[in-house]
């Protein structure tokens, strides 16, 4: 009340107080770090103003910055933390894979680095691979404390089904204090820094082995719980050291590409995503004009390459090699390891042919020159619904059109999220939306079918947390087809306003499958030419629950206070138009045959 003040005396002292320098060493790439402390830092204290021009003369003149700079962030804005207990757990990944922010990995440690590791690590004897120990690392000073790896942890859906009253202290995964869990932050600056890739448990092509890959997308300044963000870092996985993104302007590019603090990052070889944002009407198009410019140059290099390995004496190592490249030219994985050692190849013999003028040697040495272009890049084009089902789809039919070889990710979130929550192409009936306050009376618009319709466009729709096996599946595919890819994602967003909150996102992503609300399946092209169906029909028959489905999000909910009668008839739409929409998929199975 008015009465219950205390006075506290204010020292003397505190009129001369100094701020004491922190002695800081961070450790990185040069160029990064020097970023983080001229550039990040002072605009992170809000200091931004007072910096001279030449703070940016150091190669930030256009607007480029280095990878992973917010892994030097640290916000600790988490109240909460996942703390994981090795007892139960069935060393699935699956925490890994839904995390939004890459806070919680996996390690495989062999016996020296587990005993160089922090005291404080908690390890378990690997499943499957008995040379290794295995840990998961948490970074509570990065992670943002949605808990979804909680809610998607087999092993704590193990302890609940033989016991439902089991204690929080029982579970694999469970949420405490952040500050308790300060002496984890340690062990996972281990495990980033110093723990080596091991090839033997990555594998792309399993949930489990994926989450062993370095995300090269950490620590995004995204909502707690994003699915967007949970999809990228998956696609990163898959072919991120050897990706261009081009990023529609929205959330996907707010939480993507923050000046200074680039959430995207680099591997032990220094290889990460190249990123680039683009505007909403012109992104698909951008993304074309990445991968034409790519091709072009490796057309270039192609040529030289046929000229070089036609030369009578060249190094018979360097021919071989440059044929394999040859070979491998549209296999992104394969051609990888293809570059590594055709650039070898020249690279040693110009060593020792060092002032050579020989034919051989001059165009060895141009393509050396120029050998960051070999490699196949995969190029990606990254937006929401806004841009893909409105003001950027003319761009995109264009480019799916071209028959390029590009791939498009779209975070479906049903309405633009990043601009405040307004209605668009991919709003269902009776969604509440600006500009559809009353519920939207237009039912989705089916961007796939469009896409199919072309003949030889790999298409998907995928659920992560419905399917995490169909959503890898599909991402690689897309990945590997040579020719256009559209994969649409299901994103819940906090514009939902699923009941329980974000922790339940990849909870509502199965709901929405189960109830037949969204449907998975795959389209590929390059199926038919090897006499099989290219559509797949993923997702079964709706199990019902659709207007509990419905009910569990504001987004409809809303609209049965304000408009009771119009809700009972538009969701009734909704739900009608889902069987139907479920029954021509089931018609396209025989279609396609």
């Amino acid at each position: 009340g008015a009465t219950a003040f205390h006075k506290f005396e204010v020292p003397a002292s505190w009129a001369t107080a100094e701020d004491k320098a922190a002695a800081e060493h961070l450790e990185g790439k040069a160029d990064t770090v020097k970023m983080v402390k001229e550039i990040m830092e002072p605009v992170g204290r809000m200091d931004g103003y007072s910096l001279p021009v030449s703070a940016f003369a150091d190669g930030h003149e256009d607007g480029t910055f280095c990878q992973g700079a917010s892994a030097y962030e640290k916000r600790g804005v988490a109240v909460t933390v996942p703390v994981w207990n090795p007892v139960g757990c069935v060393q699935c990944n699956q925490c890994a894979y839904v995390c939004p922010h890459a806070t919680i990995r996996p390690y495989a440690l062999t016996e020296e680095e587990a005993a160089a590791a922090p005291a404080q690590t908690k390890t378990a004897a690997m499943t499957g691979k008995p040379a290794y120990k295995f840990t998961l690392a948490v970074s509570p000073l990065d992670c943002m404390g949605c808990s979804v790896c909680v809610s998607a942890c087999l092993g704590n859906q193990a302890i609940l089904r033989k016991n439902p009253d089991a204690k929080a202290e029982d579970m694999v995964l469970r949420m405490v204090p952040q500050e308790s869990q300060a002496d984890q932050q340690p062990v996972f600056d281990y495990m980033v820094s110093k723990v080596a890739p091991k090839a033997d448990v990555e594998n792309i092509t399993t949930v489990k082995g994926s989450q062993f890959k370095q995300p090269l997308l950490e620590f995004s300044g995204s909502c707690a719980g994003c699915a967007e963000t949970a999809y990228a870092r998956l696609i990163t996985q898959v072919c991120g050291d050897r990706m261009y993104v081009s990023n529609a302007t929205g959330c996907s590019s707010i939480w993507g590409g923050p000046a200074a603090t680039s959430p995207y990052t680099v591997d032990k070889a220094g290889k990460g995503p190249a990123w680039a944002n683009s505007l909403f009407e012109d992104n698909a198009e951008h993304g074309l004009g990445l991968h034409l410019g790519q091709k072009a140059l490796r057309d270039s290099l192609a040529d030289k390459t046929r000229k070089l390995i036609a030369i009578d004496y060249v190094d018979e190592g360097i021919a071989e090699a440059g044929q394999a490249w040859l070979d491998t030219m549209n296999d992104g994985a394969a051609n990888a390891e293809a570059t590594k050692k055709y650039v070898a190849a020249m690279e040693s013999v110009l060593a020792q042919r060092e002032g050579c003028s020989c034919e051989a040697c001059t165009l060895a040495r141009a393509i050396v020159a120029e050998k960051e272009y070999l490699v196949k890049k995969s190029v990606w084009i990254f937006g929401g619904d806004g841009w893909a089902y409105d003001i950027g789809y003319g761009g995109l039919d264009h480019v799916i059109a071209s028959g390029e070889d590009v791939n498009i990710f779209v975070f479906d979130t049903e309405v633009y999220s990043n601009t405040g929550g307004q209605a668009s192409k991919s709003s269902n009936i009776g969604q509440v939306a600006q500009f559809a306050a009353a519920g939207k009376v237009q039912p989705k618009k089916s961007l796939s079918e469009i896409a199919m319709q072309y003949g030889y466009v790999y298409v998907a729709q995928v659920a992560m947390g419905a399917n995490p096996n169909q959503t890898l599946t599909a991402i690689r595919e897309a990945e590997a087809y040579n020719g256009p890819s559209l994969v649409i994602g299901y994103a819940p967003c906090e514009m939902h306003s699923i009941k329980g909150g974000m922790a339940n996102c990849q909870i509502e992503m199965k709901k929405a499958v189960e109830c037949g609300y969204w449907n998975l399946f795959r389209f590929n092209p390059a199926l038919k030419a090897q006499g099989k169906n290219p559509f797949t029909l993923d997702s079964k028959a709706p199990a019902g629950g659709y207007q509990e489905f419905l009910m569990n999000e504001a987004r409809y909910a809303s609209l049965t206070r304000a408009f009771p009668e119009r809700a009972k008839e538009l969701f009734a739409q909704n739900e009608a138009a889902a069987k139907e929409r479920y029954e021509h998929l089931s018609r396209l199975v025989e279609l396609y045959k």
